[in-house]
């Protein structure tokens, strides 16, 4: 429990002596010291012949990143990068050794029959394409969040991993945090009452936020695949911008909402069990970054959830920034009727304010300006009617929790992944998860853009057809 806010002191001192009677007990403000979550145990020795050999398509940021991070589950061997920059193809031998296999052509490394499972961490418009391919030649598939990069390529890929029967998992690792895994055991246990709203924020303040990627001087068309990159996007010359900071377009991108969005509204989907919303609107705009992309970089969505067997009726607002001056950050809050739990990066509170329940009674500020003979009637009718009544003059409980310091959830998002492919363990994030965190995201992308309401269906995972963005109440 937390010490009192400073108007909350003011408060009681003016109460003076009738607060004891109020408050029959003794007040008493604890520091409130976060609790530690406990890092969970990995694997500490692999047989050999569990030992997985992994590829990776798509050695950008993200790529690099992502084998790093694998390479610390023990047994996980790195033999094969593709990517469609010789300087990143480079790169990747002078980490791992010049006896890596290295290609631009991603069919020739899913041919290899010595890999075991891939990573895919391409620019969005080719995830469905090499997902499907992938699994169709066998591998296990992790692939970088969005799982898509329009709606409707989604169910192919779910498709695709039902019929061979191989490991894909999304990239969106706060479904694997310890810090999400609490948040939902407190909210499962009823800790804040009914659920009626979440708020969700993922603002950035630096160029490489918002995408202003370094270019090598050495790109050319001669060190990039230009063809094969752009794949099934329009036909268009050679742009080194378009290539090395293609997330600030539309044609090989999905915005802020496909890289920040679902993260969020992955977050939230781990916690409540929910599905998904049946009403998506955004708005925002191109405030500062104005560089030539043709994406926001302010985006605020309003997603409505309807009322289902696991969760109530609520309302989800989300926001990305990318030109916070105050410095950038991320907030997820779960708000209900008696307290909320707001979880930021490594770490979780939670709050609680219940509501009096005794009718007839409201704040201690009216009373204030009772007279002194009223003040003293109307504590002793009070006590008489609610005895155990305290909650008006006590501070909201408060609890925080924190993950272990160098704590990594993208390591444990990695052990469940590989822990699936050694041992069938249950992946927490499938193509059907994928798929229902991408679309409300994308669909948030098609409301900004065509300036409407858009209508989803989150079991069949779809837009609804016919759908005329009806904006009117109860529509």
């Amino acid at each position: 429990m937390s010490k009192p806010t400073s108007s909350r002191r003011s408060f009681l001192k003016k109460l003076g002596g009738t607060t004891a009677l109020v408050a029959s007990a003794p007040l008493a403000f604890a520091e409130g010291f976060p609790q530690l979550l406990k890092r969970p145990a990995h694997h500490a020795g692999v047989a050999a012949n569990d030992r997985i050999r992994l590829g990776c398509i798509g050695m950008g940021l993200m790529g690099f990143g992502d084998v790093a991070t694998a390479l610390q589950v023990p047994g996980i061997e790195f033999v094969a990068a593709c990517d469609l920059y010789d300087g990143h193809l480079q790169h990747a031998k002078e980490l791992y050794g010049k006896d890596i296999f290295t290609t631009r052509d991603f069919r020739e490394l899913l041919n290899r029959k010595d890999i075991d499972a891939v990573i895919i961490a391409t620019t969005d418009h080719w995830h469905d394409h090499i997902s499907v391919a992938a699994m169709e030649a066998g591998k296990h598939v992790y692939c970088e969040k969005p799982m898509v990069h329009h709606i409707d390529e989604g169910q192919k890929v779910i498709d695709t991993q039902k019929k061979t029967g191989k490991v894909f998992q999304v990239g969106s690792q706060r479904v694997s945090s310890i810090i999400f895994e609490k948040a939902k055991e407190l909210y499962e246990s009823g800790i804040i009452g009914e659920l009626n709203m979440v708020e969700a924020a993922y603002d950035r303040h630096s160029a490489l936020g918002a995408w202003q990627y370094s270019i090598p001087t050495d790109a050319s068309p001669q060190t990039v695949d230009w063809d094969r990159y752009l794949g099934d996007a329009p036909k268009v010359p050679y742009d080194p911008k378009r290539f090395f900071r293609w997330r600030n377009y539309r044609d090989y991108g999905t915005g802020m909402a496909g890289d920040l969005f679902v993260h969020l509204i992955s977050g939230l989907h781990m916690v409540t069990g929910s599905l998904g919303p049946t009403r998506i609107y955004s708005s925002g705009g191109l405030n500062y970054w104005k560089d030539g992309r043709d994406v926001p970089d302010l985006l605020v969505g309003i997603h409505d959830y309807p009322k289902t067997d696991v969760h109530p009726a609520f309302q989800l607002t989300l926001r990305c920034n990318f030109a916070d001056g105050s410095g950038g950050g991320e907030l997820t809050r779960l708000v209900g009727s008696e307290g909320e739990i707001q979880i930021g990066w490594g770490n979780l509170t939670v709050r609680r304010d219940k509501l009096p329940k005794a009718p007839g009674y409201g704040g201690w500020d009216i009373y204030n300006v009772f007279t002194d003979a009223q003040k003293k009637a109307f504590v002793e009718d009070y006590h008489k009617k609610y005895p155990s009544q305290r909650a008006e003059v006590m501070p909201p409980d408060e609890e925080r929790y924190e993950a272990p310091k160098g704590y990594d959830e993208r390591l444990d998002h990695f052990v469940n992944f590989f822990e699936g492919v050694r041992n069938g363990k249950k992946i927490v994030e499938d193509a059907t998860f994928g798929l229902r965190a991408a679309g409300p995201a994308l669909a948030s992308n098609m409301s900004y853009f065509e300036q409407r309401v858009i209508h989803w269906d989150p079991e069949r995972m779809q837009v609804l057809k016919g759908d005329k963005g009806d904006m009117r109440p109860g529509k």
